[in-house]
Protein backbone atom coordinates (compact mmCIF):
# COMPACT_ATOMS: atom_id res chain seq x y z
CA UNK A 1 0.00 0.00 0.00
CA UNK A 2 1.44 3.42 -1.30
CA UNK A 3 1.86 5.65 1.82
CA UNK A 4 1.20 9.38 1.63
CA UNK A 5 2.27 12.35 3.81
CA UNK A 6 -0.32 15.36 3.55
CA UNK A 7 1.07 18.54 4.58
CA UNK A 8 -1.43 21.33 4.86
CA UNK A 9 -2.63 23.84 7.40
CA UNK A 10 -5.79 23.76 6.52
CA UNK A 11 -7.69 20.58 8.78
CA UNK A 12 -10.51 20.35 6.50
CA UNK A 13 -8.71 20.17 3.41
CA UNK A 14 -6.23 17.56 5.60
CA UNK A 15 -9.73 15.65 6.89
CA UNK A 16 -11.18 15.78 3.75
CA UNK A 17 -8.16 14.32 1.44
CA UNK A 18 -7.02 11.95 3.92
CA UNK A 19 -10.69 9.96 4.11
CA UNK A 20 -10.75 9.75 0.23
CA UNK A 21 -7.33 8.69 -0.51
CA UNK A 22 -7.97 6.17 2.17
CA UNK A 23 -10.99 4.88 0.90
CA UNK A 24 -8.88 4.33 -2.48
CA UNK A 25 -5.83 2.31 -0.90
CA UNK A 26 -3.47 4.79 0.32
CA UNK A 27 -2.10 5.17 3.62
CA UNK A 28 -2.09 8.29 4.77
CA UNK A 29 -0.26 10.17 7.49
CA UNK A 30 -1.26 14.27 7.82
CA UNK A 31 0.83 17.20 9.10
CA UNK A 32 0.11 20.89 9.90
CA UNK A 33 3.06 22.49 8.55
CA UNK A 34 6.98 21.97 7.94
CA UNK A 35 7.60 21.01 11.49
CA UNK A 36 4.88 18.76 11.95
CA UNK A 37 6.28 17.14 8.46
CA UNK A 38 9.21 16.58 9.50
CA UNK A 39 8.30 14.89 13.11
CA UNK A 40 6.17 12.05 10.65
CA UNK A 41 8.96 11.65 8.54
CA UNK A 42 11.47 10.88 11.69
CA UNK A 43 8.61 8.86 13.13
CA UNK A 44 7.54 6.59 9.91
CA UNK A 45 8.24 3.04 9.76
CA UNK A 46 9.41 3.37 5.99
CA UNK A 47 10.05 6.29 3.61
CA UNK A 48 6.81 8.26 2.15
CA UNK A 49 6.10 7.15 -1.36
CA UNK A 50 4.82 10.76 -1.99
CA UNK A 51 3.82 14.05 -0.37
CA UNK A 52 0.60 16.19 -0.60
CA UNK A 53 2.46 19.86 0.19
CA UNK A 54 0.64 22.82 0.55
CA UNK A 55 2.54 26.26 -1.04
CA UNK A 56 1.49 28.64 1.70
CA UNK A 57 1.63 27.51 5.27
CA UNK A 58 2.85 29.38 8.24
CA UNK A 59 6.30 28.36 9.49
CA UNK A 60 8.41 27.19 6.69
CA UNK A 61 7.51 28.18 2.79
CA UNK A 62 6.10 24.88 0.78
CA UNK A 63 8.70 25.74 -1.78
CA UNK A 64 11.46 25.78 0.52
CA UNK A 65 10.47 22.37 2.12
CA UNK A 66 10.09 21.36 -2.10
CA UNK A 67 13.47 22.39 -2.56
CA UNK A 68 15.18 20.20 0.49
CA UNK A 69 13.09 17.15 0.24
CA UNK A 70 13.60 16.78 -3.81
CA UNK A 71 16.33 14.88 -5.22
CA UNK A 72 17.60 11.05 -5.51
CA UNK A 73 16.07 9.19 -3.08
CA UNK A 74 13.32 11.34 -2.23
CA UNK A 75 9.86 11.15 -2.11
CA UNK A 76 8.01 12.56 -4.64
CA UNK A 77 6.20 15.56 -4.65
CA UNK A 78 2.80 16.88 -5.44
CA UNK A 79 2.17 20.71 -4.88
CA UNK A 80 -1.05 22.55 -4.07
CA UNK A 81 -1.57 26.32 -3.81
CA UNK A 82 -4.26 28.82 -3.86
CA UNK A 83 -1.76 30.71 -6.23
CA UNK A 84 -2.48 29.33 -9.92
CA UNK A 85 -0.77 31.41 -11.96
CA UNK A 86 1.84 29.77 -14.99
CA UNK A 87 4.72 31.88 -12.68
CA UNK A 88 3.88 29.48 -9.28
CA UNK A 89 3.56 26.45 -11.28
CA UNK A 90 6.39 26.61 -13.11
CA UNK A 91 8.52 27.93 -9.50
CA UNK A 92 6.72 25.14 -7.99
CA UNK A 93 8.22 22.57 -10.42
CA UNK A 94 11.73 24.12 -10.96
CA UNK A 95 12.60 23.69 -7.01
CA UNK A 96 11.95 19.84 -7.72
CA UNK A 97 8.12 18.97 -6.98
CA UNK A 98 6.26 16.18 -9.79
CA UNK A 99 3.21 18.32 -10.45
CA UNK A 100 1.28 21.25 -9.30
CA UNK A 101 -2.04 21.72 -8.78
CA UNK A 102 -4.34 24.70 -8.15
CA UNK A 103 -6.53 24.94 -4.89
CA UNK A 104 -9.37 24.47 -4.79
CA UNK A 105 -9.02 20.69 -6.46
CA UNK A 106 -10.91 18.08 -6.42
CA UNK A 107 -9.57 14.90 -4.64
CA UNK A 108 -10.65 12.65 -7.73
CA UNK A 109 -8.12 14.99 -10.30
CA UNK A 110 -5.46 14.91 -7.02
CA UNK A 111 -5.99 11.03 -7.20
CA UNK A 112 -5.52 10.86 -10.55
CA UNK A 113 -2.58 12.94 -10.37
CA UNK A 114 -0.91 10.77 -7.31
CA UNK A 115 -1.40 7.47 -9.33
CA UNK A 116 0.42 9.08 -12.62
CA UNK A 117 3.29 10.24 -10.73
CA UNK A 118 3.62 7.14 -8.59
CA UNK A 119 3.56 5.30 -11.95
CA UNK A 120 6.41 6.97 -13.57
CA UNK A 121 8.46 6.26 -10.25
CA UNK A 122 8.25 2.71 -10.42
CA UNK A 123 7.53 2.30 -14.74
CA UNK A 124 11.30 3.35 -15.49
CA UNK A 125 12.92 1.14 -12.84
CA UNK A 126 10.81 -2.17 -13.94
CA UNK A 127 11.75 -1.57 -17.62
CA UNK A 128 14.24 -3.40 -18.77
CA UNK A 129 16.46 -0.59 -20.75
CA UNK A 130 17.46 -1.36 -24.52
CA UNK A 131 20.75 -1.61 -25.32
CA UNK A 132 22.99 -1.62 -22.16
CA UNK A 133 22.64 -0.02 -18.33
CA UNK A 134 25.33 2.58 -18.94
CA UNK A 135 24.34 5.27 -21.19
CA UNK A 136 27.79 7.42 -21.78
CA UNK A 137 28.01 10.66 -23.81
CA UNK A 138 30.67 13.10 -23.96
CA UNK A 139 32.37 11.58 -20.82
CA UNK A 140 28.99 11.28 -19.05
CA UNK A 141 27.81 8.71 -17.35
CA UNK A 142 24.15 7.76 -16.66
CA UNK A 143 23.33 4.53 -15.12
CA UNK A 144 19.98 3.72 -15.88
CA UNK A 145 19.70 0.86 -13.07
CA UNK A 146 20.74 2.98 -9.95
CA UNK A 147 19.17 6.58 -11.80
CA UNK A 148 22.83 8.30 -11.11
CA UNK A 149 24.71 10.62 -13.30
CA UNK A 150 28.06 11.28 -13.33
CA UNK A 151 30.17 14.72 -14.84
CA UNK A 152 33.12 14.09 -16.84
CA UNK A 153 35.03 14.59 -13.84
CA UNK A 154 33.23 11.87 -11.90
CA UNK A 155 30.85 14.20 -10.07
CA UNK A 156 27.51 12.63 -8.71
CA UNK A 157 24.46 15.29 -10.08
CA UNK A 158 21.71 15.49 -8.46
CA UNK A 159 18.77 14.42 -10.61
CA UNK A 160 14.73 15.09 -9.38
CA UNK A 161 12.71 11.87 -10.80
CA UNK A 162 11.11 14.12 -13.53
CA UNK A 163 14.71 15.08 -14.59
CA UNK A 164 16.07 11.86 -14.52
CA UNK A 165 12.94 10.26 -17.10
CA UNK A 166 13.52 13.23 -19.34
CA UNK A 167 17.64 12.51 -19.87
CA UNK A 168 16.77 8.78 -20.12
CA UNK A 169 14.26 9.83 -22.99
CA UNK A 170 17.27 11.57 -24.50
CA UNK A 171 19.64 8.95 -24.75
CA UNK A 172 17.89 6.79 -25.80
CA UNK A 173 16.70 8.50 -28.78
CA UNK A 174 19.93 10.93 -29.13
CA UNK A 175 20.46 13.26 -32.66
CA UNK A 176 16.87 13.01 -33.12
CA UNK A 177 14.58 16.14 -33.03
CA UNK A 178 11.66 15.32 -30.15
CA UNK A 179 8.50 17.88 -30.03
CA UNK A 180 7.33 18.78 -26.53
CA UNK A 181 3.88 16.39 -26.70
CA UNK A 182 6.47 13.49 -27.62
CA UNK A 183 8.68 14.43 -24.37
CA UNK A 184 5.91 14.00 -22.75
CA UNK A 185 4.34 10.95 -23.54
CA UNK A 186 7.83 9.17 -23.56
CA UNK A 187 8.77 10.70 -20.06
CA UNK A 188 5.22 10.85 -18.34
CA UNK A 189 2.94 8.00 -20.55
CA UNK A 190 0.69 8.47 -22.95
CA UNK A 191 -2.28 10.84 -21.68
CA UNK A 192 -0.16 12.35 -19.04
CA UNK A 193 -1.86 15.68 -17.54
CA UNK A 194 0.95 17.25 -16.43
CA UNK A 195 1.37 21.06 -17.13
CA UNK A 196 3.56 21.20 -20.58
CA UNK A 197 5.58 24.11 -19.60
CA UNK A 198 7.14 21.49 -17.08
CA UNK A 199 9.08 19.88 -20.22
CA UNK A 200 10.79 23.16 -20.68
CA UNK A 201 11.06 24.09 -16.98
CA UNK A 202 13.18 20.39 -16.67
CA UNK A 203 14.76 20.62 -19.76
CA UNK A 204 15.88 23.84 -18.70
CA UNK A 205 17.58 22.66 -15.30
CA UNK A 206 19.25 19.71 -16.71
CA UNK A 207 20.30 22.74 -19.53
CA UNK A 208 21.81 24.34 -15.88
CA UNK A 209 23.10 21.03 -14.23
CA UNK A 210 25.33 19.74 -17.30
CA UNK A 211 26.74 23.27 -18.59
CA UNK A 212 27.60 23.77 -14.67
CA UNK A 213 29.62 20.52 -14.24
CA UNK A 214 31.75 20.70 -17.01
CA UNK A 215 33.91 23.73 -19.14
CA UNK A 216 32.89 22.19 -22.44
CA UNK A 217 31.08 24.96 -24.63
CA UNK A 218 29.01 22.31 -26.62
CA UNK A 219 25.63 22.34 -26.60
CA UNK A 220 23.88 19.27 -25.16
CA UNK A 221 20.21 19.59 -25.21
CA UNK A 222 19.48 22.05 -28.80
CA UNK A 223 16.28 23.86 -29.21
CA UNK A 224 15.04 22.82 -32.73
CA UNK A 225 12.91 26.12 -34.26
CA UNK A 226 9.23 24.36 -34.80
CA UNK A 227 10.64 20.78 -33.95
CA UNK A 228 11.10 20.76 -30.08
CA UNK A 229 14.43 19.88 -28.33
CA UNK A 230 16.94 17.46 -29.73
CA UNK A 231 20.18 15.39 -27.77
CA UNK A 232 23.25 16.30 -29.75
CA UNK A 233 25.80 14.13 -28.42
CA UNK A 234 26.21 10.55 -29.47
CA UNK A 235 25.40 8.05 -27.12
CA UNK A 236 27.37 4.95 -25.96
CA UNK A 237 24.84 1.83 -24.19
CA UNK A 238 27.23 -0.24 -22.39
Amino acid sequence: MPNILLVDDDPGIRDLVSDFLGRHGYDVTTAEDGAAMDRAIAAAPQPFDLIVLDLMMPGEHGLEIARRLAGPGGPAIIMLSAMGEDSDRIVGLEVGADDYLPKPCNPRELLARIRAVLRRRTEPAAAEPQGGLLAEFDGWKLDLVRRELSSPENVLISLSDGEFSLLRVFVERPQQPLAREDLLDLARGKGSESYDRSIDVQISRLRRKLDSATNSHDELIRTVRNEGYMFTPKVVRR
